[in-house]
């Protein structure tokens, strides 16, 4: 269809604005003629991850599967936008090989965690400081930043987001 593919891996604490961000991304691409798709984890652990529960190993292999099925939708000339928490850098650094170094773009939405909790309408951060949910990252379970994320984002709309996002994919020619 004569599109360029690429992976857009949306990082950041539960509640920074991954799917807010990735969907209203998709959007734009797909008004301005382009393929997108989202990956989530939500979406994704209801299917191709069902298996994995959220101890490392788990989270590792997830965020595995999911940078293969982006590289893979990205090959076939799809923005692929992976909203995931991915909490490791080795994890994301997997995801960038399987994609190639000029395909990915790391997008490090830092939100503080006093903001992410206060956007959590499920209870998630609560749940977690009361003890009922293990391992969650940022209370129970480390979170290690992007060192040097294509965009790091720690303040602005989501529109301006987006607009810095579609910036680079210009700049990388997968967009016109």
């Amino acid at each position: 269809m004569g599109k360029r593919g690429a992976v857009v891996w949306l990082t950041g604490l539960s509640g920074s604005g991954k799917t807010t961000v990735a969907h209203a991304l998709a959007d734009e691409l797909t008004r301005a003629g382009h393929l997108a798709y989202v990956l989530d984890g939500d979406r994704l652990r209801d299917g191709l991850n069902a298996d994995l529960g959220f101890t490392p190993a788990d989270r590792a292999e997830n965020i595995r599967r999911a940078g293969e099925v982006a590289a893979l939708f990205a090959d076939a000339g799809l923005v692929a936008i992976a909203a995931f928490i991915s909490p490791y850098r080795e994890g994301r650094d997997k995801a960038r090989r399987a994609a190639g170094e000029e395909l990915f773009l790391e997008v490090f939405l830092d939100t503080p965690i006093e903001e992410c909790e206060r956007r959590d309408v499920k209870g998630l951060y609560r749940r977690a400081r009361a003890g009922e949910i293990a391992e969650f990252t940022g209370v129970s379970a480390p979170y290690e930043p992007p060192l040097s994320p294509d965009i790091h984002i720690s303040a602005g709309s989501v529109e301006e987001t987006v607009d810095r996002i579609l910036g680079l994919l210009a700049e990388r020619g997968v967009i016109a």
